[in-house]
């Protein structure tokens, strides 16, 4: 009896043991920029830019709502020639590949996002009927986006990308349309109104065209309720012709533990890129940036009663902005636990090798025994070294995260034995829209549907078709029925000449185009091919 409760006595000093092993890892985060080097160009190459990112799945595995990351993108701003009259004046467009927080119905693939910034984040428009929150008696951005295209449906969560997607290459760019006139007053207040329309325009394997567009309301909002910043936004203004191009990374979960020797090691989510046949891997590609003459001077003589205009984006009125060899890292890890003066980096350009990277194409390679290569099923795959140990040098107080094999790792750390799996799923949010009938969504309101199609994310959508000129976001634009009578005749253009199997933007000259999930591609009704639209008006789990 005395030896059984012994032996007893052990088992539960060695499971307590291991209670204290697992309390001492530490929860955190790693993330960080990989940021490009590239040639500047003119200034005079104002008026928007188009590019090709790697889309692929950046972790094996989705896992859960407190994930952030982007692909490959960029921050547009408008460029101003002198001070500004204000101390803080901060709005882009940004946006891009990736996954979000706020994100409903993620998956390992990664959805696109519009992306569009308010005066200092006041709110901000995601797509269509998509932006910052869900309060629509305080729409924050949600009617900042007009939908343009009758060939494809923006799904509020973000616009899909066909699931398993890995390493092929998303064309996506801004380019502005005057499909309005200018105005000198807003919201009933003497500041002015530009008639830049920034559109998206997009390069997918099976689709290729614009897609949607910010409404010049949406910025010039801000300007009605402070004139002291009429016409300093991208309504109006030109935009930066030299833009970082960067991968930001937020949220990739990571362990911190340390050993009885007092030394620190780490672990973080298992986290990936995709490689070619030739071992490198394609991250960016054909970076393009553009002045007026590559096609506003056309369509607003088109508009104006000229020839029609085929939509193709002259190259000859553009620039591509060169990549030099190097890419810079600031990864590291962090969390609460750690000051933001000791957060030390890690040694991820030991391993990457950007002097492959070519003019048109930033490009690394992969080196070392810890780098895993897999195939995915639908493309080959490197996976990132996963333990890393803090190395500090002589008076060196913050030291270097060095990635090392998963044996050098002490078995007391529990490391091992972490688990980055989404353990806790939540149930996602429905996104829904006003139904109350005096609402912009029920009155002049849909004139077909409502339609339901589910998607690859596991989502269902319902739709409905619009008159162009009747959709929510521009009867919340700020605009007289005459003012969306005369964009209703500019867009029926668009829709007669701008169909979705011409080229737009420049085509990438490596590589495979990535395709959009193919439940968004639509056919519209018979008698809504021209002036109409579909309209997402909910999104949830059916």
């Amino acid at each position: 009896m005395i030896k059984r409760c012994l032996q007893l006595s052990m088992i539960l000093l060695a499971l307590s043991g291991s209670v204290v092993d697992i309390a001492a890892q530490i929860k955190g985060n790693a993330g960080g920029y990989l940021i490009t080097q590239r040639e500047k160009v003119d200034e005079s190459f104002n008026a928007g830019y188009s590019m090709y990112s790697a889309a692929y799945p950046l972790l094996r595995e989705y896992p859960g709502r407190e994930f952030q990351s982007g692909l490959f993108g960029t921050w547009m701003h408008p460029h101003h020639d002198g001070p500004l009259p204000v101390e803080k004046l901060y709005t882009d467009i940004e946006g891009g590949l990736g996954w979000w927080r706020d994100t409903e119905y993620a998956t390992a693939t990664p959805k696109f996002i519009m992306g569009g910034v308010q005066l200092n984040f006041v709110g901000w428009a995601n797509g269509p009927g998509a932006g910052q929150g869900r309060d629509w008696d305080n729409p924050k951005g949600k009617y900042g986006v007009a939908q343009l295209s009758p060939w494809v449906l923006w799904p509020p969560d973000g616009l899909n990308l066909k699931q398993g997607t890995c390493g092929e290459l998303f064309g996506s760019g801004y380019l502005p349309l005057p499909l309005t006139e200018p105005k000198e007053t807003t919201a009933g207040v003497d500041v002015s109104t530009g008639n830049q329309c920034w559109t998206l325009f997009i390069n997918a394997g099976n689709f290729k065209g614009p897609i949607a567009f910010f409404t010049p309301y949406f910025w010039t909002k801000a300007s009605a309720e402070d004139p002291r910043i009429d016409g300093l936004f991208l309504d109006q203004r030109p935009s930066q012709a030299n833009k970082p191009f960067q991968q930001e990374t937020q949220h990739i979960h990571s362990y911190e533990a340390t050993d009885s020797k007092d030394q620190r090691y780490a672990r973080m989510a298992p986290t990936q890129y995709p490689v070619g046949p030739d071992g490198n891997t394609e991250l960016l590609h054909r970076l393009m940036v553009y002045n007026k003459k590559a096609l506003w001077d056309d369509v607003e003589a088109w508009f104006k009663g000229g020839d029609p205009v085929g939509g193709k984006i002259d190259v000859e009125e553009a620039e591509m902005q060169k990549f030099k060899k190097g890419v810079r890292s600031n990864w590291r890890f962090y969390g609460e636990h750690i000051p933001k003066d000791k957060r030390a980096l890690m040694n991820i350009t030991d391993y990457m090798d950007a002097d492959v990277t070519e003019p048109a194409t930033l490009k690394v390679r992969w080196e070392g025994d810890l780098i895993k290569k897999h195939d995915t099923g639908n493309g080959m795959v490197i996976t990132l070294p996963e333990y890393y140990k803090l190395v500090k040098k002589d008076d060196d107080e913050v030291g270097e995260w060095v990635a090392i094999a998963p044996e050098e790792v002490p078995e007391e750390t529990g490391l091992h034995n972490v688990d980055f799996s989404n353990k806790v799923p939540r149930n996602p949010l429905a996104y829904v829209t006003p139904d109350e009938e005096n609402s912009s969504w029920k009155s002049p309101g849909p004139v077909d549907g409502p339609f339901k199609v589910k998607i690859g994310d596991g989502s269902t959508l319902t739709y409905y078709w619009y008159r162009f000129a009747d959709q929510p976001a521009l009867l919340n634009a700020d605009m007289t029925k005459e003012e969306r009578e005369e964009m209703q005749r500019r867009v029926e253009l668009l829709h007669k000449h701008w169909t979705k199997e011409r080229e737009y933007l420049p085509p990438p000259m490596i590589g495979e185009l990535a395709d959009i999930d193919p439940s968004l591609i639509m056919v519209p009704p018979k008698g809504l091919e021209i002036g109409y639209v579909p309209i997402v008006t909910s999104q949830g789990i059916e």
